[in-house]
């Protein structure tokens, strides 16, 4: 079987020749040019754009192509060159209408030019990388319209003198600025921003650096403020309105540059109405305005954050040493509250809970208080107050209010274990006496204290409370045992842990019979429940209720057992010598002369009579039962006369315990260290102890090398041999 030979396909030209018509090209373009004019003189109606078309596909098909663009450019710059006469021949407002009218114009012709010449724009442009129909009539424009020299500088000049206009409170035809403006964006964002934004940023920071000048020269800070906020609203809206959404952050920069940045010194330290003067006079709203406003500037919130520390370090100093301030301790404390209310406000509602504000409030305020080292006591007094008497017609809530506004303060202390010492001294008072209002807030100031510190820090305050629970429980089985025998007096003893409470060595007084038969009677009972244990009275302590008749009146006196003691010694006698009393109850001079004086001196409440009369107590004064005392109460209660604050012996005494108490802890923070670190040099120690004790106390280096001494001698450290800064652990 035989196989068939392919044959290769071969295409030949036509034999015969194709005659063409060689005026078909400029036949062609003269009926497309006749049609270009018709539609730019607005007579298009009457064309036949299929013909048309069909037209200049032949020509392209023909390789007419290069000549017909050629043609079609001269004749559109022709056309624009005309258009270009007109709109140089309108005068003033009917400038820019012709500028728009005849773009316009353009744009539509462009549009129905395209739509002929689309086969060639599909090809040959395509082809040969020429310029689209529509963009090459756009590039004509700029060159020929926009950018002629008697046309481009009047445009610009046009459109800034608008704005200005518009800047200056007249109303301008915003419809004709945005269709300006959109014609210039339409034709690249190269000839917007050149040919108008550019000049237009220049002429604004100009005119704003001008105004600002004027503004400053003439109005407060609140004023100049609320204009500069005012003119970064209008150019926003300006921009929204008829300019490109990217020149929105452009010009409000130029706004923040010229009215706000290059003035803010200035501003913020404007004596009678700058930053200072808003935070004297509480402007929420000025301090909301220049917050918001120099968010936008460099630097402007950290200069705010500095006058705003500088401030409040200034007035917060002037308060913590005014003499008078300071005479009041619960005045002192909340006056410090209400500036922390102050601030902690402005921080809130005028500068959005900013973290930063809030942490240099913080530091501005430890700064302050800890200037005071009468401070920490006066906290502790402050929350006594309280807590004794309540918040005046406040509810719980309140009190918890004021609690945790308290608890601020005392996060600010440096020397937390002094607060500890008075606060225990405070505490032990108020249990003491029954004089607290709510256990739920004391308890609740104890969590509060717990968390902040930890612990240690109030273990001994939470076995306060559990011994007068233990107690409570205690007398209640003793009245329990004592099986009907009832007769004489009754007692109440709070039996307090040794080292818990903040009592101190004193000398018992001698206690009237009465009571020392049922006391003794108490002692055997516990004694006997509790073995290895020891009772010593703190008779400095306690108190008592006492009947007493007056001229036939009754009245119950609430006294103190001091003052008990001498008051009963009047159920054997009308008149007694200092000298009598206090042998009779040996309670010490100190104590006795307070409890006279307030027994005798007091207005109201002198149940006694003291000749001769003065105000202060002498040795050589004679005491008399003074049966004229009268009360519209049926129950007294006299109160011995005491300073709210502590004597300065007093405050020693504290100091120095206080000072006491940090040297174990400050040795217990070095040999952690060092048991950790083995090898260490002197200002590393003193860096890691101020670090891991300043929640407590700032301890003071002199205080810490003498405690390294220390440790060095009981061999728990030795100096490094070469180097003497150097410390090792001895295991």
């Amino acid at each position: 079987m035989s196989s068939q030979k392919k044959r290769a396909l071969k295409i030949e030209a036509f034999k015969h020749r194709v005659e063409v018509d060689p005026k078909f090209f400029d036949k062609s373009w003269k009926k497309l040019e006749d049609a270009i004019r018709e539609i730019y003189n607005h007579n298009a109606s009457g064309l036949s754009f299929e013909e048309l078309y069909r037209t200049a596909y032949n020509l392209v098909l023909h390789k007419h192509g290069l000549k017909l663009y050629e043609k079609l450019t001269e004749n559109l710059k022709g056309q624009l060159k005309e258009m270009c006469r007109s709109i140089e021949d309108a005068q003033g407002s009917l400038f820019l209408e012709e500028v728009q009218r005849r773009w316009a114009d353009h744009n539509k012709a462009l549009q129905m030019i395209r739509d002929i010449l689309m086969y060639m724009d599909r090809t040959f442009i395509t082809t040969n990388k020429k310029t689209p129909v529509f963009d090459l009539g756009l590039e004509l424009w700029r060159d020929i319209v926009v950018r002629a020299p008697k046309i481009h500088g009047r445009l610009l000049d046009t459109l800034l003198e608008l704005i200005h206009r518009e800047r200056m409170g007249e109303v301008i035809n915003r419809g004709l600025m945005r269709s300006t403006t959109k014609m210039l964006m339409d034709l690249g964002s190269s000839v917007y921003h050149d040919d108008f934004e550019k000049p237009f940023l220049e002429v604004s920071a100009s005119f704003y650096s001008g105004e600002s000048q004027q503004f400053i020269e003439c109005c407060d800070c609140g004023e100049y403020l609320k204009k500069a906020e005012r003119r970064l609203a209008e150019e926003l809206e300006r921009v929204s309105q008829y300019m490109d959404a990217k020149t929105a952050d452009k010009i409000t920069s130029v706004v923040d540059t010229e009215m706000l940045s290059n003035h803010m010194q200035r501003l913020i330290l404007m004596e009678n109405s700058g930053l200072v003067s808003m935070f004297v006079d509480d402007k929420h709203e000025d301090l909301s305005r220049m917050y918001s406003l120099f968010k936008r500037v460099p630097d402007g919130h950290s200069t705010i954050r500095s006058v705003m520390a500088s401030h409040i370090k200034e007035s917060g100093k002037a308060l913590v040493s005014d003499p008078e301030k300071v005479k009041d301790p619960v005045e002192f404390v909340q006056c410090l509250l209400n500036e922390k209310d102050k601030y902690d406000e402005i921080i809130t509602a005028s500068f959005s809970n900013d973290k930063a504000f809030q942490n240099a409030l913080n530091s501005s305020f430890e700064n302050f208080i800890n200037l005071n080292n009468r401070s920490p006591e006066f906290i502790s007094l402050f929350v006594d107050d309280k807590l004794r008497k309540g918040v005046k017609g406040a509810n719980e809530e309140d009190v918890e209010t004021v609690l945790d506004k308290v608890m601020m303060l005392f996060r600010y202390l440096q020397e937390k274990d002094v607060f500890e010492k008075y606060y225990k001294q405070h505490l032990a008072k108020r249990l003491l006496s029954g004089k607290t209002t709510s256990d739920e807030a004391e308890r609740s100031m104890l969590v509060k204290l717990k968390t902040e510190c930890g612990y240690q820090f109030t273990s001994k305050l939470e076995g306060m409370f559990n011994d007068l629970k233990t107690s409570h429980d205690t007398m209640q089985s003793f009245y329990a045992n004592l099986s009907g025998d009832t007769d004489g007096p009754t007692i109440s003893v709070q039996i307090l842990t040794t080292g818990s409470w903040p009592t101190q060595p004193c000398t018992p007084c001698k206690l009237p019979p009465e009571i020392v038969d049922i006391s003794e009677k108490f002692r055997a009972f516990y004694l006997g429940t509790h073995n290895g244990r020891r009772l010593t009275w703190q008779t400095n302590m306690g108190n008592a209720d006492i009947k007493a008749t007056f001229g036939g009146r009754r009245h119950e006196l609430n006294v103190s057992t001091y003052q008990m003691c001498v008051l009963m010694l009047f159920n054997s006698s009308d008149g007694l010598t200092y000298g009598d009393i206090e042998q009779a109850t040996a309670i010490p001079p100190v104590d006795l002369k307070r409890c006279l004086q307030s027994l005798a001196c007091v207005k109201g409440k002198n149940v006694l009579r003291k000749e001769p009369m003065s105000k202060d107590i002498s040795e050589d004064d004679i005491f008399y039962y003074n049966d004229k005392f009268t009360s519209k109460l049926v129950k007294v209660k006299i109160g011995t006369v005491v300073a709210q604050k502590e004597t300065e012996p007093e405050k020693l005494e504290t100091r120095q315990r206080v000072e006491e108490d940090r040297k174990p802890q400050i040795e217990a923070a070095i040999v952690r260290i060092m048991k950790s670190r083995r090898v260490l040099d002197h200002n590393s120690i003193i860096t890691e102890v101020t670090k891991q004790l300043q929640a407590r106390f700032l301890p003071n280096p002199v205080v810490i090398k003498k405690r390294i001494e220390s440790l060095i001698e009981r061999e728990f450290l030795e100096r490094d041999k070469v180097d003497r800064k150097m410390y090792r652990y001895l295991a």
